[in-house]
């Protein structure tokens, strides 16, 4: 199986282009199973980077997010 590289994938409720944000493999599962809790709450929370920095996201800002595998080719939303 290849390696992952995980993201957290950032759709702005303004538009634009999404932010994406490499995460460590061991954090990329606790998140994603927090995101719809993030999402409905407005909260602003932070996270760590796979570069070792920290972010902080405000969450009533953001429309979409998900953690996302950027190791896959051929991408279609929603399909593994």
């Amino acid at each position: 199986m290849p390696d992952t590289k995980p993201a957290l994938v950032l759709h702005l409720a303004t538009g634009g282009e999404p932010l994406l944000f490499a995460l460590p493999p061991e954090d990329a599962e606790k998140l994603e199973a927090k995101i719809s809790d993030l999402l409905a709450d407005k909260t602003i929370t932070s996270v760590k980077t796979k570069e070792g920095s920290t972010v902080t996201i405000n969450f009533a800002h953001v429309a979409v997010a998900y953690v996302d595998d950027l190791q896959r080719k051929g991408r279609v939303f929603g399909l593994h």
